[in-house]
């Protein structure tokens, strides 16, 4: 539980440091917009397999966290984390895990979460939207964050068998 942990809050704390150096005007998008704590909740899952009660802890308080000190919209990704999390778990359990399904499975989860926060803004009227914006922001998170959710899930992959042969 520990190096998952260790996982999100890193993932986290980029996500803050990397947001003052990168700038996310519309138009003005950098190709690089990072959202390494969505991508942190896919790679750990099979980490809790067996222990599911325990990941959705771990990305509600994330997602709580997060509103709390990069949104101003209190419970919103508390409850966009939770769902993408349903969404991992159901599909951890209907695919083999590789670094073809991990790439495959994070674009997926930027789609389904960019979409669901497009909708729900669209819906409560918080902010004008468009699938054209939409569509701006996604294609311009996915470099990056699927260059991180490689590396990450290499860095899991082979880093607890280290752990085992100390």
């Amino acid at each position: 539980m520990i190096f998952q942990l260790v996982i999100v809050i890193i993932s986290f704390l980029l996500d803050g440091i990397l947001s003052n150096y990168l700038s996310y005007m519309m138009n003005d998008l950098s190709l690089f917009t990072p959202y390494f704590t969505l991508i942190s909740i896919i790679i750990i899952y099979p980490f809790f397999m067996k222990k599911e009660k325990n990941y959705y802890i771990l990305i509600g308080i994330t997602g709580f966290l997060y509103d709390l000190f990069y949104t101003n919209l209190l419970f919103t990704h508390t409850i966009f984390f939770l769902l993408i999390g349903l969404i991992v778990s159901f599909i951890y359990k209907k695919m083999e895990l590789n670094l073809l399904t991990n790439f495959f499975l994070s674009i997926l989860v930027l789609v389904i979460y960019h979409s669901i926060f497009a909708l729900s803004l669209f819906i409560f009227n918080v902010v004008p939207v468009s699938l054209e914006s939409t569509v701006y922001l996604i294609t311009h998170s996915l470099i990056l964050n699927i260059i991180y959710a490689e590396i990450l899930y290499l860095i899991c992959k082979y880093l607890p068998h280290k752990r085992h042969l100390n």
